[in-house]
Parts: C-alpha cells; sequence; structure tokens
C-alpha cells in the first residue's frame, strides 16, 4: 500500500509540474492505429458521488476521444454497476467520436447497490464469441471506487480465461488484492489508484496501455515485382498533422523518404532482384514521435526473356514462331536468326521489344530448321533460347478428276494421281447430297490408295464433288467438279 500512495504522491507533483491544457496530441489527432472492443464497466452505485461521476464521464471522453470508431477500428460498448446492471450503450451504437462524446456525457447514474458480480456476468455476454475464429482484441475498462466491489474473482477469471484484457482504475482506497487479482498482467501498466481530482493524470498511460492490447501492425507488402514492392499501411495519425518516415534498406544500400500524414501507401521502385529488404515506418506528430512499423519482404528472382520459344502454323515454305514473356519496359529489340540443318545460310529478323511473334517466309520445304530468339536488354544482358521446327513437304496434288453419269441421281468418279509419292495412304472423297445441299452436311468416304475410281448414289441436281489425296503427314491439294447430266469440268479443291 505504501508502493501506491508513492505513485499517487509522483502522479500528483506531475501534475502541479504540467503546464495547463497541455496534451500530448494536438486537438483533433485522431489514432488510425487500433482495432478492437473496449467495453466500459463504470460504477453508477450510490457509493460515487454526483461530482466523481461526471468528472469519470469526462475523463472517459479525454481517454477514447483519439480513437477512431466502426467496425475494422475501435468499438466501443458501455454497462453501468447498479442494483441491476444497465448496458448504457452496444459496441455498434457509435461510429463517430460525436456521437460518443455525446452518449457519455449525457449518461445518467444508477445509483443504488454496487452488485459488481451481476455487471460483470451481463460483461461475459458481451464479450463472448463463438469458438473456431479470430476476432480483434477485447478490452474490459473497470472504472470503481473500490467501495465494496463484492465477489469479482470468478467472473474476472472467466473474462481472462476467453482472451479478454482486464484493466482497472479506483478512485478511492479500495481493496488493492481484489484489484490486483482482477487485472490482467502487467499489473503496473493495467491497474490504476488515482483520486478522482488528479484522475487526468493517467489519461495518456491508461490510453497507451490499451493502444498495445488492440494495436493493430498495418504495414503490408504487395505486388512485389524484380524491381518494385507496393508497401501499405494503417495510417497512424489522420488530419493532416505530422509526417511519416520511409526507410527501406537491403545489405547494399538504404534509402529515405518523407511521406504526408494522409498517405497510406507508396511504391518502392529501382530495386533489385531477388534481394532481401527491410522497411521501417515511422510517424511523426508535431509533438511526439509514435512507434515505428516494420516489415520485410524479398523482391522476385529477375526472369530475362524469352523464357519460352513456340512454333506453329507451320507450311511448305513458312512457320510462325512466337515467344513470352513479352517485356517492353526491358527489352531493346528481339534478333530472330534461323537456318537449315544441319548446314545452310543464317537469316535474321530484327523486331522491336514490343514484338513477340513473327512469320519466317521463303523456307525450304520439308526441311529442318534451327530457329534462335535473342533478347538485347537496356542493361546490356542478352538472352537466347533456340527451337527447331520443320516445314512440310510438298505434297503432289490430284492430276485429274472426271464425274461420268450413270443414272437419273449416280454418278462415277474418276481421279487420276501422283500412285507413285511416297506417303501416299489413300484418297478422301466429299460431296454434298440432298436436296437443299446448303442445309445438309457434307458426305464423306475415304478410299485406300489403289482405288482411283467411285460410284456415287442419291446425289441431287449440280452435287459438288472433291477428291484430295492424303499423304502420311497431311492432305494433298485435290481438285472438285459439279456433277451434271454432262461430264463436269474440274476445279482445283485444297
Amino acid at each position: 500500500m505504501r508502493r501506491l500512495a508513492f505513485v499517487g504522491l509522483l502522479l500528483t507533483l506531475s501534475a502541479c509540474l504540467q503546464p495547463t491544457g497541455t496534451r500530448s496530441d494536438p486537438p483533433g489527432t485522431e489514432f488510425d492505429c487500433c482495432e478492437g472492443d473496449i467495453l466500459l464497466l463504470l460504477d453508477s452505485s450510490g457509493s460515487i458521488t454526483t461530482y466523481e461521476f461526471s468528472r469519470l464521464l469526462g475523463f472517459l471522453t479525454d481517454l477514447l476521444r483519439p480513437f477512431l470508431l466502426g467496425r475494422g477500428q475501435v468499438r466501443v460498448g458501455m454497462v453501468l454497476v447498479g442494483t441491476e446492471p444497465q448496458m448504457e450503450f452496444s459496441f455498434d451504437a457509435y461510429n463517430s467520436q460525436n456521437a460518443l462524446q455525446e452518449a457519455l456525457l449525457r449518461t445518467q447514474q444508477l445509483r443504488g447497490d454496487t452488485n459488481t458480480e451481476a455487471a460483470l456476468l451481463l460483461a461475459q455476454r458481451l464479450l463472448r464469441r463463438p469458438p473456431g475464429h479470430i476476432y480483434p482484441p477485447r478490452v474490459l475498462l473497470w472504472l470503481t471506487d473500490g467501495v465494496k466491489p463484492g465477489n469479482v474473482d470468478g467472473p474476472m477469471a472467466v473474462l481472462r480465461q476467453e482472451g479478454v484484457s482486464v484493466l482497472a482504475v479506483s478512485t478511492g482506497q479500495g481493496n488493492y488484492q481484489v484489484l490486483h487479482g482482477a487485472v490482467s498482467p502487467p499489473t503496473e501498466a493495467h491497474l490504476y489508484f488515482i483520486d478522482i481530482d488528479d484522475i487526468g493524470i493517467i489519461t495518456e498511460d491508461l490510453r497507451e496501455a490499451i493502444i498495445e492490447l488492440i494495436r493493430v501492425e498495418r504495414l503490408q507488402v504487395r505486388d512485389v515485382t524484380t524491381h518494385s514492392a507496393l508497401l501499405q499501411w494503417r495510417p497512424v495519425l489522420v488530419g493532416g498533422l505530422g509526417h511519416y518516415e520511409l526507410r527501406y534498406s537491403s545489405d547494399t544500400e538504404e534509402r529515405r523518404l518523407t511521406l504526408q500524414a494522409e498517405q497510406s501507401w507508396t511504391e518502392l521502385t529501382d530495386l533489385q532482384p531477388d534481394t532481401r529488404y527491410t522497411a521501417w515506418l515511422t510517424p511523426h506528430t508535431p509533438l511526439q514521435r509514435r512507434n515505428t512499423l516494420t516489415t520485410s519482404f524479398s523482391t522476385l528472382t529477375e526472369v530475362l526473356s524469352p523464357v519460352s520459344v513456340t512454333v506453329s502454323e507451320s507450311g511448305v515454305d513458312r512457320v510462325h514462331v512466337s515467344w513470352t514473356p513479352l517485356q517492353p519496359s526491358r527489352v531493346l529489340r528481339y534478333l530472330v536468326e534461323f537456318g537449315p540443318i544441319p548446314r545452310g545460310d543464317v537469316r535474321a529478323v530484327t523486331l522491336t521489344g514490343r514484338e513477340s511473334s513473327t512469320l519466317l517466309t521463303q523456307l525450304q520445304p520439308h526441311t529442318q530448321y534451327l530457329i534462335t530468339v535473342t533478347a538485347v536488354h537496356s542493361s546490356g544482358q542478352q538472352r537466347a533460347m533456340s527451337v527447331r521446327a520443320c516445314t512440310q513437304e510438298v505434297l503432289p496434288g490430284l492430276v485429274d478428276l472426271q464425274l461420268t453419269p450413270v443414272g437419273s441421281d449416280s454418278v462415277k468418279v474418276d481421279w487420276r494421281g501422283h500412285s507413285e509419292a511416297a506417303g501416299l495412304r489413300g484418297y478422301w472423297v466429299r460431296w454434298e447430297t440432298g436436296e437443299h445441299s446448303s442445309l445438309s452436311p457434307p458426305s464423306s468416304r475415304y478410299l485406300p490408295a489403289q482405288s482411283l475410281s467411285t460410284v456415287l448414289t442419291h446425289l441431287s441436281p449440280a452435287t459438288r464433288v472433291c477428291v484430295s489425296p492424303v499423304y502420311r503427314t497431311a492432305r494433298g491439294e485435290g481438285l472438285c467438279c459439279t456433277a451434271h447430266t454432262l461430264t463436269a469440268a474440274a476445279a482445283p479443291w485444297g
């Protein structure tokens, strides 16, 4: 008890030395530092005088004024202690400081008995959360004169077991052992004995204790690339007061930035790839330097284009080549070199850094080519990747096609191809049938290489018939003609 009295003496002395109206934070400064639920357990019984009750309400308005309120910020509720406890307002009742301040100042005293135990049971219900989820921190702030608090040990223990942090302020000569057992450790930061006339002295210390319990570290890193990263933070100050000092460094360099109080993000650029960085964000107010937020991140390993090269749309004398990724901000130009394997003239095509494909033409048929794509980067580095591609062989087409009527709706189809051509597998015959051929799907027939004719029946007038040779690798150029009562002339069909 002597130690507590000595603390009270120091607090009283500091009050005498502190200039009137001095605040650690300028008026209007709000903290966007925290997220959590604060439940005020205010002694409103008859043992509290009207003057003391008014002073406690004024103390609470000063204590809570700097916090931003609402979901995702700080929520405040209040339970009054009397003969029957009363929930003065719930956590979601007020989302602005003006509304909360007005609600506190118009609170009416209950008087009656000091039934703290019943009030704590109500507090348990308000602070209880379903298991299995992560919730913002919860704080119970008990303000009492310490007179006959009742059996509070059990209910307080339940609250602490459920993760609620308990703080207490006593304005009288209450039972130290009861209050000491009620609060959460550390006791020196969470338990205050103070005369009602000097209660304003503990405002800053108590607020800092609450902030330590519900502080949310919001310095986060997003969108990390090889050379940049986006830093986002939950601003500690709003209202245009003060500034932020940002410092970030690697093993080889350190940089500093000064940012405005309204800012909540900044992009770090010109970083080195595959490098570990640490960033420190320090908020500065006109009168006080606040806690520094810190985070670390690693930039991505640099990927130099091209990473992949793909060949498509291969033809007899051409191939289409493409590459990824496209890096126009870092690649000056691409050089595409190609030549036949195993030997032959090598040709080259130069493209801008914004292009990711090209069509190589005038190639030799049925030939394997080595294609190399080289990216010339603005840093002076060069990266190359090679692939092999084959042009298609020249496939002989159909030489002749004849249609001979053999009935009112039938024709005999005769053709002549290059039977000696290597890789010939057969012939593909395709024709239109039915009265409305444009609406009917075409019919087709595959015949072996030794077949040079076939008969088609149930044909409509002016049926179009096409025949093409089929080789091991692809289909050759065919011919088409229209069936009439007389022999039809052939037309090319590919």
